[in-house]
């Protein structure tokens, strides 16, 4: 439910900044669409933010320290874990658990360490830390949540698409920041979310979520289509096209 509720909050104000307290967060992503074509090897996307007075507290400027934190999350995905274990010889798959909408990217870049900046309380309950993202969501099968949880998050984070970065966060002053995630050339297609949390005595000052979306152009587009809208005439397709490449491969090396 927290998970949900902070996606329609997110996704309702999205480009809005949240009046939490006396400061608000003004930031921009660096490009809002993310080609992916035959050339794609992966992109770095930047976020730039300033931490203003906020609109109704008549101030004219903030007082820190701050620190921030970015979270940037990939469109939801199921995904299932399986434990291998011998049986008479044989490793078999005995036990597997599947987590419902786990997302399929999730990097967290932060100003400082996470635990200097606020209390893993704070942290597990607004779902910034990566490994609580498993408990979040519904399971169905048979296995401990805890513990298949953090082997998905282990295979992610080795497949580059969870990790977190304590010096992601650069302040180019008091109150001007930018942050950078790279994104892998397996990233995810479909619409990303990036969560700032502004943080002052360890507490949210303030939040914003800023979107974009990662999708493919071109051929790939096409193909990516024509497999989800007409998958009969795509398999046929792919069918006469390995015949007519093994025929023409069968013609070259004859001769």
């Amino acid at each position: 439910m927290r998970w949900l509720r902070t996606c329609l909050v997110a996704l309702l104000t999205l480009g809005v900044t949240a009046p939490v307290g006396a400061e608000r967060l003004v930031s921009v992503v660096s490009d809002k669409v993310v080609s992916i074509d035959s050339t794609f090897s992966g992109e770095t996307m930047t976020l730039f933010g300033n931490i203003e007075p906020d609109l109704d507290s008549g101030d004219h400027y903030v007082e820190g320290p701050f620190d921030v934190i970015v979270v940037i999350q990939g469109p939801a995905q199921d995904r299932v874990t399986r434990r291998k274990t011998r049986q008479l010889g044989v490793w078999l798959n005995t036990e597997q658990l599947a987590f419902k909408s786990i997302p399929s990217f999730f990097w967290v870049l932060a100003s400082d360490e996470l635990t200097d900046i606020a209390s893993d309380e704070l942290l597990t309950m607004e779902g910034i830390l990566p490994e609580t993202r498993p408990q979040l969501t519904v399971v169905q099968g048979s296995g401990d949540p805890q513990t298949f949880g953090t082997e998905l998050v282990r295979l992610m984070t080795e497949a580059g698409l969870y990790g977190v970065d304590p010096r992601g966060v650069h302040f180019q002053s008091d109150t001007l920041y930018s942050a950078q995630v790279a994104l892998p050339a397996d990233v995810p297609n479909g619409n990303f979310l990036a969560r700032t949390y502004l943080f002052k005595n360890g507490e949210i000052a303030s939040m914003r979520a800023e979107g974009f979306s990662v999708r493919k152009t071109g051929f790939e587009q096409f193909l990516n289509l024509s497999a989800r809208q007409y998958p009969w005439a795509y398999g046929f397709a792919c069918v006469i096209v390995a015949i007519f490449t093994g025929w023409l491969g069968g013609v070259v090396f004859r001769r």
